[in-house]
């Protein structure tokens, strides 16, 4: 697959129009199915375990000022389309959906539009490109020839609705196991225990700030997960377990990473702890608070979603003791547009 076969390509990249939007749904929603002339990113987008709820697919007209989405038409019908999320604060975009349809063409037309906006990220100043996809139909091999490097995998887990959740837990009883919400005098102790359970490569490639660590909520997502699109409807908390149970610590043991659902989602999971300290209490204390903040509501019970990389283990088994089920392995995929440099370091007087 290369620029000079997709030039020749029929119809053109162009970004979407908001008279796009009712093709557009009808195009998603075909690319999320089985069918052998359609291609997607490949993510368990659907199904018994998650409800009708797509990871990725998030609703259209739900779109922040800089979110981008182009579409590739072909004689006045659209056959392809991709979709991104930019972190303006760190300029890293996300590609949260790629589509295409067509038996001969969908390759062709997902590399056309992943090149095309490779440009723009160029021209709008973007530092790195952040994909999670499934291996299956060239996703992987796809992104690679654009210049991606393959960085890492996750789990993805799901714990079904209807499940009973445990009982809210006070902040009393909390504060006795050694969890309280996480702060922004905690970025510290959090980039340390990111450090402590997160292999050196991916730390470099993923560059990671105190800055990033002070700034829990919406807006930042750290842990980078790739379920963290889901976040943006959803009411985010961060809780730690300090170690023995004792405030004021200059590191932490563990932590989880709450998203309660406002739209038609599961809630969000994510929980760090570091190899040698068991994270059952955390991921209990997460349950309990979406119980908590669930209680008496409206809001429809979609389950519970939460990612581990492969490196984080025993934190799946962990999940699954929890009620947690596998149902995916996903591929995380960077693409860096920004030259690293040497950074300038002090060194001892007389060392040569």
């Amino acid at each position: 697959m290369t620029e000079s076969r997709t030039s020749r390509l029929p119809g053109k990249v162009r970004a979407a129009r908001l008279t796009d939007l009712p093709a557009l749904g009808e195009l998603s929603r075909l690319c999320q199915g089985e069918g052998s002339e359609t291609r997607s990113l490949g993510l368990p987008v659907s199904g018994p375990p998650i409800g009708m709820f797509s990871l990725f697919r998030l609703p259209l007209g739900a779109f922040r000022p800089h979110d981008l989405l182009f579409v590739h038409e072909v004689a006045g019908r659209l056959a392809g389309l991709i979709r991104v999320e930019r972190e303006t604060p760190r300029d890293e975009w996300t590609i949260v959906e790629l589509d295409a349809i067509g038996a001969g063409d969908a390759g062709d037309i997902r590399f056309r539009l992943v090149q095309h906006l490779l440009r723009e990220g160029a021209k709008r100043g973007a530092i790195r490109f952040h994909v999670a996809c499934a291996d299956i139909d060239g996703n992987v091999e796809l992104f690679m020839q654009a210049g991606f490097a393959r960085y890492g995998e996750e789990i993805v887990l799901v714990r079904p609705a209807g499940e009973p959740l445990p009982d809210p837990i006070s902040d009393d009883d909390a504060l006795a196991l050694g969890i309280r919400p996480a702060g922004p005098l905690d970025a510290l102790a959090l980039s340390r225990l990111y450090g402590s359970v997160t292999p050196a490569p991916i730390q470099r490639l993923e560059a990671l700030r105190l800055v990033d660590w002070e700034r829990q909520g919406r807006e930042w997502r750290v842990p980078r997960s790739s379920l963290a699109p889901i976040l943006r409807f959803a009411d985010v908390e961060a809780f730690v377990g300090e170690p023995n149970g004792a405030p004021g610590e200059s590191s932490v043991e563990g932590l989880v990473q709450v998203g309660v659902a406002k739209e038609d989602q599961p809630h969000y999971l994510k929980v760090l702890a570091r190899p040698e300290c068991d994270p059952s209490t955390l991921i209990r204390y997460g349950l309990s608070v979406i119980a908590a903040r669930t209680h008496g509501s409206q809001r429809p019970d979609h389950g519970v979603i939460a990612a581990v990389r492969t490196y984080e283990s025993p934190i799946d088994h962990r999940l699954e003791d929890a009620g947690f089920q596998a149902v995916a392995t996903v591929t995380l995929l960077l693409k860096e547009i920004a030259v690293r440099v040497a950074e300038p370091a002090l060194v001892p007087a007389g060392v040569r």
